[in-house]
C-alpha cells in the first residue's frame, strides 16, 4: 500500500474510534496507529505525555460530551504529513473545563497536522478553537 494511502487509513481508523464514544474502542486504535511517544506540539489539559496524552484527553472528552461527533470537512495528504479540519459537536453532559453539565450543545472548529513514521502518528501539532467551547458553555461573555 502506498505510504499516503496508508497514512489515510490510519487516521481514519483513529478518526472512526474518535467518533464512536466508546473509550475502550477509541485508546485500542490509538494503541494501533500511534506511536507510544508521540511528540504533541498542542498544549493539552493533562500531564502525560505521547499516546496516553491523547488517551486521557479522550476520556476527558468523551465524559464531558457523550455524543461527541467529529466530521472531518477536509483532509490533505502529502508524503509524511497529514493535515485534517474538522467541526466537532456535542452535548455537555459532564464536567469540562471546570463547568458542570449544562445540557448545551457545542460546535467548534479545529485544525490537526500529524506526522507519520513508519504507518503510525509519531508526532502532532493541533489548532483547536477552545475560545468557542468557552463562550458556548458560559465561561466568556460577548
Amino acid at each position: 500500500m502506498h505510504q499516503t494511502a496508508r497514512n489515510k487509513a490510519a487516521f481514519n481508523r483513529l478518526h472512526e474510534a474518535q467518533s464512536s464514544g466508546d473509550l475502550e474502542l477509541f485508546c485500542k486504535a490509538v494503541d494501533e496507529v500511534v506511536a507510544p511517544d508521540v511528540l504533541i506540539r498542542t498544549p493539552l489539559p493533562v500531564d502525560a505525555t505521547g499516546a496516553e496524552a491523547l488517551k486521557q484527553v479522550g476520556a476527558i472528552l468523551f465524559r464531558a460530551f457523550p455524543d461527541l461527533h467529529v466530521e472531518v470537512e477536509d483532509v490533505i495528504a502529502e508524503r509524511d504529513k497529514l493535515v485534517f479540519r474538522n467541526t466537532v459537536t456535542g452535548t455537555h453532559r459532564g464536567a469540562y473545563m471546570g463547568v458542570p453539565p449544562t445540557g448545551k450543545s457545542i460546535t467548534y472548529k479545529e485544525i490537526m497536522i500529524v506526522r507519520f513514521v513508519d504507518g503510525r502518528i509519531a508526532e502532532t501539532w493541533g489548532l483547536v478553537d477552545v475560545l468557542a467551547q468557552m463562550k458556548q458553555l458560559g465561561l466568556i461573555r460577548t
